[in-house]
């Protein structure tokens, strides 16, 4: 019996995250939940939407699944998924992109990993303003997580048996933050010889991913254009109801969906559960479940191709928990 901290978050979170944990445990994997709520509901009850016990939690047990969380706007509060990768040091950012036959795509057989340094850039957080008519933010790129990003990028490539790593700035406007990922990246991509290494602007990386996902595999890059490129890839797929991400550290890894809370949503039990539900098959291949994790992406493929026990956004008519219930059904 394994610990896991379950962050259900707020809007649809809550309905997913139930989904996620029903076809988990239908997959055979034990494991005790302990749920720790994050959002804006809890602002009233604990004055922040990221109580000290959540932190407190995914530290004690290492490993935690997310749903999706709301930050109010205009509070004064910061995004609480940038706070909590920051306050965890979770300096990683897996964002998978695979074609699952039966969502609607122009693109056929899409394979390809999104890795995102998530600690620094504009994300630090350092704005200022100068005058009333301007303001200031500080892009903070440093050699120490751009060698850690880079490794991290390169040591999954080669266990992934993947065969190249493009490393994607704006290196020739930002000459000395974005140059200086690269040069990181350089460093880090002597020390594998066997994997392909690649540079490319990020305005390039955009028209040829829409040209021809093929061409690329393992993409690396700085927060913000990480940020950004993964939405483009997810909506090459045919959109982030599909797309599952993982935030990992050194001792300590978050897997959430890429998607947002959609509180207009909330209560419907309408919202798609495959984007928690991969993220928990990224959980579970973390923690060395790998033969429930290719069962759970097993079933879910099966499912969705046949398209008949699925969400409204994939084309049927079932609820949230019933494509879950079917899923679970086919495991």
């Amino acid at each position: 019996m394994r610990n896991i901290t379950l962050i259900p978050g707020d809007g649809i979170g809550r309905e997913i995250s139930e989904a996620a944990k029903l076809v988990i445990e239908a997959a055979g994997v034990k494991i005790n939940w302990d749920i720790a709520n994050a959002g804006a509901e809890c602002i009233e009850a604990k004055g922040t939407p990221l109580p000290e016990d959540v932190l407190d939690s995914v530290r004690k047990n290492k490993i935690a699944l997310k749903g999706p969380i709301t930050t109010p706007i205009g509070t004064g509060f910061r995004s609480v998924n940038v706070s909590l990768r920051k306050k965890l040091n979770l300096f990683a950012n897996l964002r998978p992109a695979k074609t699952i036959k039966g969502v609607k795509s122009r693109y056929e057989d899409v394979d390809l990993i999104v890795v995102r340094e998530n600690t620094e850039d504009l994300y630090a957080g350092i704005e200022r303003q100068i005058d009333k008519d301007t303001a200031e933010t500080i892009k903070i790129i440093t050699r120490k997580a751009s060698e850690k990003i880079s490794e991290f990028a390169f040591q999954y490539a080669k266990n992934e048996n993947r065969k190249k790593v493009t490393a994607v700035t704006k290196a020739n406007i930002c000459k000395l933050t974005d140059g200086l990922f690269l040069e990181a990246s350089k460093k880090i991509a002597e020390k594998y010889p066997e994997i392909e290494y690649e540079e490319i602007l990020v305005d390039n990386l955009c028209m040829k991913l829409v040209r021809d996902p093929s061409l690329f595999d393992v993409l690396l890059l700085p927060n913000l254009y990480g940020d950004i490129i993964s939405d483009l890839t997810a909506g090459l797929i045919g959109g982030l109801g599909i797309a599952p991400g993982a935030n990992i550290g050194e001792n300590m890894a978050v897997f959430e969906p890429v998607h947002g809370s959609a509180p207009k949503m909330a209560g419907a039990n309408k919202a798609n559960p495959t984007a928690i539900i991969l993220s928990g098959v990224l959980m579970l291949k973390h923690i060395k479940e790998t033969k429930a994790a290719d069962k759970i992406y097993k079933a879910i493929s099966e499912v969705i191709k046949e398209g008949k026990e699925v969400t409204y956004d994939l084309g049927g008519n079932a609820t949230t928990m019933q494509m879950a219930e079917a899923i679970a059904k086919r495991l």
